[in-house]
């Protein structure tokens, strides 16, 4: 299987975060055009669009900076990891496995934090690799082999190499952003119901039009994007593990392991943190969630790793 080289996932992401960034404003204003064509004439419809367009990306500014300045630690927290030191004695040699998977994969060690389930999963975080974060279940800790658990480590060095960690703290606290303003708009919109005052009924028009795409834009919209981000990166997360650790097959056994207990109570208030973890952490899903799953099948992930050949 050929592996592409780091840099080319690096140039890869950092294109796909413009992308992203583009994605959400403009998305959403299309959108917005199209809901209020229905009950007005393309021109106001279009300056309605227009005027709401500056806010928009205002916030998308806002939520930017939210994201490179506390994406990390809103993760870490949603997940209740506490981090570890070397100094631990308990996990002392999990800090020595990272630490030694760093070192062959040319990157710094990350901090490394503990999430208190005895499920098996684990995600990494950060802006870059200098101040990148390995979340471990306590659990896959406990329950996988040494070799196996270099896998999985390695798996997350490649996301943090492969600069997917800035990308998913992008897309976790965007989507955050459009869940809270939808909120927002239903609470403002609900509690003015009832006003007889022209104008005012013509603001709560406009504020349950704004929910109306707000609510389609997360529901319909959004998994089109964190789909198309996240998917096809798994492959290159597995593939660039395994040349970490010269052993594709201690991956491909450690992920037959994690399918079978990879949920995480702790996010299923945070479905949109799935994506930074190495297996789905939710319940099992229907065939139609599947299609718009943001990881490949581990099934898929096995076999690739299974036909791997190392020299």
């Amino acid at each position: 299987m050929y592996v592409k080289p780091v840099y080319d996932h690096i140039r890869s992401n950092n294109i796909k975060t413009f992308v992203l960034l583009a994605l959400f404003p403009l998305s959403f204003i299309g959108l917005l055009f199209v809901v209020f064509l229905f009950d007005n004439t393309w021109q106001v419809a279009l300056q309605t669009a227009l005027v709401i367009a500056g806010p928009v990306f205002v916030l998308c500014g806002i939520w930017m900076l939210i994201s490179w300045a506390f994406g990390d630690s809103m993760m870490l927290n949603i997940a209740g990891a506490y981090e570890v030191r070397p100094d631990d004695t308990e996990y002392r040699s999990v800090f020595n496995q990272v630490e030694n998977v760093a070192l062959a994969a040319g990157l710094p060690t990350p901090k490394i934090y503990i999430i208190p389930s005895n499920t098996l999963n684990a995600f990494a975080t950060g802006r870059t690799p200098r101040d990148a974060s390995v979340a471990l279940t306590s659990g896959i800790i406990k329950k996988l082999s040494k070799s196996e658990l270099d896998g999985v480590i390695a798996h997350e060095m490649a996301h943090i190499a492969n600069r997917d960690i800035r990308l998913d703290m992008l897309m976790i606290t965007g989507v955050g952003v459009t869940v809270f303003l939808a909120n927002m708009l239903w609470y403002a919109a609900t509690n003015s119901i009832g006003s007889r005052d022209k104008e005012k009924q013509g603001i709560d028009l406009t504020l349950w039009l704004c929910w109306l795409v707000l609510s389609i834009f997360n529901v319909a919209i959004v998994p089109l994007i964190r789909m198309a981000v996240s998917r096809n990166r798994e492959y290159a997360a597995d593939a660039t593990g395994a040349h970490i650790t010269r052993n594709p097959l201690a991956l491909a056994s450690a992920l037959r392991k994690i399918s079978g207990d990879s949920r995480l109570v702790q996010l299923d208030r945070a479905k949109t943190m799935a994506s930074a973890c190495i297996a789905n952490p939710g319940n099992p899903r229907a065939f139609f969630s599947d299609l718009m799953a943001t990881h490949p099948s581990i099934d898929s992930r096995i076999e690739r790793l299974e036909s791997m050949t190392i020299k």
